[in-house]
């Protein structure tokens, strides 16, 4: 593997130049971008690169609370931080209409927490084609990073979709330097990862820290918990090989690409 060395300017800037040539090629110069801003690092970063690439009357930050969203004013605090135009649409309606039905249909089942934590973010992906379409075809981003994505922690069809992925390929730790770089505010940036639905951090619901993971990804480092790490990957890779998204491939070693090819 080549040596891990992270340059966040160049990193970043390259990022933003892969969006902008993305988005030329896969639209034109008055298409819009349409992003689900949660309030956290990577819907936080995305937002501003492709505001910076594309320009803020570009981008649509859309807010989607499933009816009272405790940290609502992070998501709020971004979109008015970059200037960028804002949407807020509450899923809690169709959830409770399509789980109501579901229930309908199967009476003597009870509702599991994979769905409870799912559906939603499968209904909110919806919502932002939604808007994509009334937009005039607008591109829809993925905000996933590999850090996530390599331990599956991403709902198949739901945040796992998009049009393409500018921060697919960077981990959470590198996803916060560009953050940083870029001048975002702290607190959103260095927020505890959270799926916003089951009240504990993303690291709670691993059982281990992304420091570990990205350690692996990057410099194949065998920590306390590598195999229960690759372990998870193995299980989980298959959501890898149903969506792969245009992505920003930055250079830079990659265990997991390496050894299993995604």
């Amino acid at each position: 593997m080549k040596p891990y060395i992270f340059n966040t300017a160049q990193i970043t800037q390259e990022c933003i130049a892969w969006i902008k040539h993305w988005m030329q090629h896969n639209g034109n110069d008055q298409t819009k971008v349409v992003i689900g801003i949660s309030g956290g690092k990577d819907s936080t970063v995305v937002a501003a690169l492709c505001a910076t690439a594309l320009g803020k009357d570009r981008v649509v930050g859309v807010m989607m609370p499933n009816g009272v969203q405790p940290d609502i004013d992070d998501s709020k605090r971004i979109i008015d931080f970059l200037g960028i135009q804002s949407l807020t649409i509450n899923i809690n309606d169709a959830f409770q209409g399509i789980t109501q039905a579901i229930s309908q249909a199967l009476p003597n089942q009870e509702l599991t927490p994979q769905y409870k934590t799912n559906t939603p973010a499968r209904l909110r992906m919806t919502t932002l084609y939604g808007i994509g379409a009334m937009l005039g075809n607008a591109r829809v981003v993925n905000t996933c990073n590999r850090s996530e994505d390599v331990q599956g922690y991403s709902t198949h069809y739901g945040d796992s979709a998009g049009d393409f992925a500018p921060v697919a390929k960077l981990t959470t730790e590198e996803v916060v330097a560009m953050g940083d770089y870029l001048g975002l505010p702290y607190e959103l940036t260095h927020k505890a990862p959270s799926d916003g639905m089951c009240g504990k951090t993303d690291e709670d619901n691993l059982g281990w820290t992304y420091h570990e993971i990205n350690q692996i990804i990057r410099e194949n480092e065998v920590g306390e918990h590598y195999d229960a790490i690759v372990k998870r990957y193995l299980v989980m890779q298959f959501k890898l090989h149903a969506v792969q998204l245009p992505a920003f491939k930055p250079e830079l070693p990659d265990y997991f690409a390496e050894k299993y090819g995604i």
